[in-house]
């Protein structure tokens, strides 16, 4: 995977960990300023989306985008929404980051 590829996809998936925390604040979007969080960063997360795929096959990066968003907005519910993790939870998480090590580190389908 080339060096822009990589930082536009971890840009997407930052910007739809915040999104989703947004919409999560934004009460059904009955508040302002999480509401307009939420949709601008949906926005810059798909325009940040497109950069990767003109090199990484679909399948991958959504695999990545999926896996690691999971995980991402897992923690931030858990460290800064109270929400809580249980045992089966935690350990789902952690075989979706397995697969995105295995992918990353085995597959030929992405080029390293």
């Amino acid at each position: 995977m080339n060096q822009q590829a990589v930082l536009f996809l971890a840009i997407a998936i930052v910007m739809e960990v915040i999104a989703t925390t947004a919409l999560k604040l934004s009460d059904s979007f009955t508040r302002l300023l999480p509401s307009v969080v939420a949709i601008l960063g949906y926005c810059i997360a798909f325009w940040c989306l497109t950069i990767p795929m003109k090199s990484i096959p679909t399948g991958i990066i959504y695999a990545i985008w999926s896996g690691v968003g999971i995980v991402m907005i897992g923690a931030v519910g858990w460290l800064f929404l109270g929400q809580k993790l249980d045992f089966p939870a935690m350990l789902g998480m952690l075989m979706i980051i397995g697969g995105v090590v295995v992918i990353n580190l085995f597959s030929k389908s992405v080029a390293h």
